[in-house]
């Protein structure tokens, strides 16, 4: 399960330089998988699973990481995504079983993406400097 999240990971990691562009692209990538499901009236039950799993080893890649001691973010931030990358979980499996729909899934991502966006760009902003 988790070779599929470290191998679009790996796949990401080739076409972006920084960390923070990895981490957009991943996202981003996955949360169109999410939306085309969404979107479809009758989507193919392999493809449908398949997003909402990708989703989830990307949040359970999340969850390690920021519980690794070499993680440098601030530890109220880490609590904040251990608890969210929960609330994901618990999501998806609502979705799973039809309690929930795929959007609030894709609605989390983008409020991630849009962080990860500004990280980016203030990154970009310093080395221009």
């Amino acid at each position: 399960m988790q070779q599929l999240a470290y191998k679009a990971y790996g796949e990401v990691t080739n076409r972006t330089a920084s960390d923070e562009q990895i981490e957009y692209a991943l996202f981003q990538e996955i949360t169109q998988a999410l939306k085309a499901v969404a979107q479809t009236d009758r989507p193919s039950p392999v493809v449908w699973v398949d997003a909402i799993d990708r989703n989830l080893q990307l949040w359970q890649l999340i969850s390690t990481d920021v519980m690794s001691e070499a993680n440098q973010l601030d530890p109220s931030l880490k609590a904040n995504l251990i608890t969210l990358a929960e609330s994901v979980r618990m999501i998806s499996y609502h979705v799973l079983s039809r309690k929930a729909d795929v959007s609030e899934l894709v609605e989390i991502n983008e409020i991630i993406m849009e962080g990860l966006a500004g990280q980016t760009r203030a990154v970009e902003d310093m080395a221009v400097l």
